[in-house]
This record gives structure tokens, sequence and C-alpha cells, in this order.
């Protein structure tokens, strides 16, 4: 007689996230022992799995399908690296599962190695499926500072990988549907000015007084393109915006500074261009400012650098993967969400996206992350239902 499929229940899932977690895969290291581990797991059962490293080596994808290798599948996309914890407080250590309350507290825990936990405690039921549609598990990395990290393997889908027909994409939306959210693009703008006594101060150009002009403009372009653009209120918050997160400049007290730089970040909702903000702070800088610094300073200078650009999710009203997460969530309406996800760039490669995975962003990115054990189990329920509808 035939052993009877295995069920997964949190505990499973418990036991692969505490392994997930203990690997500390900040988006400054690699991620190529908890890649590692994953393979060792799933080749345990049975699954074969592709690396797809990065161009420096230091850092890889993991590709898997469970069921037939053709086109027509489903991707179940996650994300291995997490934000740091330096200079957060946390009541145990950030890289050691611990459980309390009905919850599952670490680095990682929502965002987002508790979907990707789930996704492999559920191989064990799926490999004993006969699936006629194919599953695949696609473990990413850089989402918290690029979102390029499943690029080169969607570039591969449909030449030496199966073409999938829809991915979901296992960010915490509390097992909602999310069609759509905010595109992001985040520069450095550095200020060059001239040394001088600060008792003198018409003798030289001070950067960090012109980067903080330059933030006080671009706060104020933040609000213009937010009247300019309305109001969408499937989003919270419902408009453009503009955040500027470090400065840093100066070398003391009775200096004026010669260097200053600030981070930043514009966050555009659909059908604002993503460049609105650097275009006009560039024209700012061009034409207001650099003339009043120049007169004092030749060699004055403002330069602004993109570091990345991460396109939005736009909604596909019917789209394959929108039909299977509703139906598995029994809902029969979808949601939008501000913070930016890998989900754009498999809209990019013509892969019909949806965002859906259990927890909150709420808890992302925080002191003592957590993800309710009750989320896990929504999960799980989900995966189940996928893996028996794709029979």
């Amino acid at each position: 007689m035939q052993a009877p499929a295995p069920r997964i229940g949190l505990e499973q899932v418990a036991d692969i996230l505490s392994r997930l977690i203990a690997f500390d895969t900040e988006s400054q290291k690699s991620n190529l022992d908890l890649i590692a581990w994953v393979e060792d797991y799933l080749a345990e059962q049975g699954v074969v799995s592709l690396r797809v490293p990065n161009a420096q080596g230091d850092k890889a994808a993991l590709f898997a399908t469970l069921g037939p290798a053709v086109d027509g599948g489903v991707v179940l996309s996650g994300h291995s690296d997490v934000v740091p914890v330096e200079g957060q407080v946390w009541t145990g250590h950030p890289f050691r599962m611990r459980r309390d309350g009905g919850r599952i507290y670490g680095r990682g825990a929502c965002d987002m190695k508790g979907f990707v936990a789930i996704v492999l405690a559920m191989v064990a039921e799926w490999k004993t499926l006969p699936l006629q549609t194919p599953l695949h598990i696609l473990i990413s990395y850089d989402e918290e500072t690029t979102c390029l990290g499943p690029v080169d393997t969607i570039a591969r889908f449909g030449a030496d990988l199966p073409r999938p027909r829809a991915v979901i994409v296992g960010e915490p939306t509390l097992m909602q549907v999310v069609d759509a959210h905010k595109a992001v693009a985040t520069y450095r703008t550095s200020v060059l000015g001239r040394e001088a006594h600060s008792s003198k101060p018409a003798l030289g150009v001070n950067a960090v007084q012109a980067a903080c002009e330059l933030v006080t403009e671009l706060y104020r372009i933040g609000a213009e393109i937010a009247q300019e653009s309305g109001v969408n209120d499937r989003f919270d918050p419902p408009v453009s915006t503009v955040h500027v997160g470090t400065i840093a400049g100066g070398t003391a007290r009775n200096i004026l500074a010669r260097d200053c730089a600030f981070h930043w970040e514009f966050r555009a909702l659909p059908g604002v261009p993503l460049d609105a903000a650097r275009a006009r702070l560039d024209a700012y800088a061009r034409d207001v400012l650099l003339p009043r610094l120049r007169a004092n300073a030749p060699e004055a200078d403002v330069v602004t650098v993109t570091e990345v650009e991460v396109p939005g999710l736009a909604p596909e009203p019917g789209s394959d993967a929108e039909k299977i997460a509703l139906r598995l969530t029994k809902s029969n309406r979808t949601q939008a969400v501000a913070f930016a996800t890998e989900g754009g760039r498999f809209q990019a490669g013509g892969v019909a996206t949806v965002v859906c995975g259990p927890g909150s962003i709420d808890q992302a990115h925080q002191p003592d992350e957590f993800i309710s054990e009750e989320q896990i189990e929504a999960g799980i329920a989900f995966m189940r239902d996928l893996g028996l509808s794709c029979c």
C-alpha cells in the first residue's frame, strides 16, 4: 500500500523558516550559503534546481520546477535578501528565530523568508501530486536594493527555461491580491563647494547649505507633482512622494563644507514619469542654484546620479495571475500598495503578475520583525489549493 501523502503544517514551515532566518543575507552580503542550503533541501526532495549567479559571482538566484517542464506554469517568487539590522534595538538576536504569542520573530520572518519557507515546505506535498501545470520556485536576491535579482532568470523564460503564464510574488500583503504598486527611483545628489573659514563665508561656498537648499526645493517639487498628478485612492498615500533618507558633508564646525551629498527617492503613481522629480531638481540646480554658487566658486557643481529605477506594477484586469490568486484567496477584488516589488520586473518581461503573500508590510524592516502563525497557516492553505488546482 502506498504511504499517504504528507500534510504540511505550521511546524514544518517553522523549522525551515528557522534555518532561513539563521542565514545573514543582508543585501550588502552574499546569499550563497542560503542558496546552497536550499539546493540541498530540494535535492533531498528529488527536485532539481538551477543556480543563476550574478555577474560578480557572490550572489545567485535559484529556479526549480515541480511537474512537467513545459510552458504555462505558475512562478512563486520570493527574495532571499533582507534589510540591515544595524542601529535597530531587538529584543532577541535578529538572526535567531523566536516564537512567542502566536508570532514568529526574526529578520526576514515577514519580508519575506516566511513566504519562501511555506513554498519550500509545500514541496513535500506537491511532489506527490499528478501536476499537469508546472509549479516553479524562484528565489532571488537584491530585492531590497535594486529588484534586479530575478532579471537574468526572467530573460531565460521561453528560451532554456519554460515560459510561465503567471507569477505570484509573495511579498507580505496579508494574503490580499495586489495588482498594482508604485514605481520607485533612487538617487544620490552630490554638491561641490569651496572650503573657507566660517568667519568669512563670502570667500567660499558651503556645500551643506547648498544641499539643504536642494532638499527644501525637492520637497517643494514633491508637493507640486502630487498636486499636478492628482490623487489615486487605491494607494496609501494616494499621491506620488519624495523622500530624503540620508545627508552627510563637511569636515568641521568652523569650515565651509567642500562636499555634501544626500540620498533620496521618488515613488511614482502609475502614469507619472519616473524621472519627474529629478528633471525638476536638475533644472533648479542649473538655472537657480549654480549661477549663484559659481559667482563665488566657478568650480561649484551639483551632480545627481540615478542609482536604480524599479518599474511599477500596472493592473491587468482578468489576467491569469489575477484570476488564479483571486480564486485561491476567495476574493473578488484586488488591492494596490505604495511599496515596490520585483513584480514590475516580471510584468516587463511579459508575464502576468500579482503580489500576494503572508504577513503585513507594517512589520517589514522593523526591529523585532515578525510574522503571525495565523498568516503562515493562511499561506499554507493558499499553496495547498494552488497545488491541487494544477492537477
